[in-house]
Order: C-alpha cells, then sequence, then structure tokens
C-alpha cells in the first residue's frame, strides 16, 4: 500500500498525524504543501471527499482572506486554495491516491494496520 500525508510539515496537526503513522508503523511520503503546492483538480476531489471545500476556517491564512474567499464560486474558492495552500485543512491522508482522512485527531490511523 502507498500512502502520501499532504500538508504543511511545520504544522502542530501534521506533526502529530506523522507521530503517529510512525508510531504503527505506517510508511508514508510527506507532500508539503509549501513545496508542493496542490492542483485544483487535488483540491476538487478532496472536496468531493470531504463534502465541501476543505478550508482551515480556523487557521490565520483564511481569516486573512475570509471576505474574498466567501465572496467567490466554488471554482475560484479552490483556484484560491491552490495559490493559498496553507488555507487547505489538514492533514490529508490519501493511500493509493484514495482518499481516506481530511483532517486528524489522535487515534485516527490506528485503523490503518
Amino acid at each position: 500500500m502507498s500512502y502520501k500525508l499532504y500538508g504543511i510539515k511545520n504544522c502542530d496537526t501534521v506533526k502529530k498525524a506523522r507521530k503517529e503513522l510512525e508510531s504503527i508503523g505506517i510508511d508514508y511520503e510527506m507532500v508539503d504543501f509549501k513545496k508542493n503546492p496542490p492542483s485544483v483538480a487535488k483540491i476538487r476531489t478532496w472536496t468531493e471527499f470531504y463534502g465541501s471545500i476543505p478550508v482551515n476556517k480556523r487557521g490565520t491564512t483564511y481569516r486573512k482572506f475570509k471576505d474574498t474567499f466567501e465572496g467567490l464560486p466554488a471554482d475560484q474558492q479552490l483556484e484560491m486554495l491552490a495559490e493559498w495552500s496553507s488555507a487547505i485543512k489538514r492533514p490529508i491522508l490519501e493511500e493509493n491516491d484514495n482518499v481516506i482522512a481530511l483532517g486528524f485527531k489522535v487515534g485516527d490511523y490506528l485503523n490503518l494496520k
């Protein structure tokens, strides 16, 4: 199985997710939004899984452009997230290119093994 964890390497929630994956022996590829911003198509896939656009409404990046973001049609919101990837809800875990988790709470990945 091939796992990819998308997020920002220095994000505390991503660090917790990485620690849990490592503690249960799951090998994964870390994809850092800062170095490899996701495409609009990738964000659209995450949106389909999540049921809404996966924006981190508690984050400082989102709060900076909230009014602009909220006033845009969905396609333009996806484009904005592709440009401002630090506003994407994270982490996102994929297995063989299929989303299996979006966001993280301790214990979320324990059933992977």
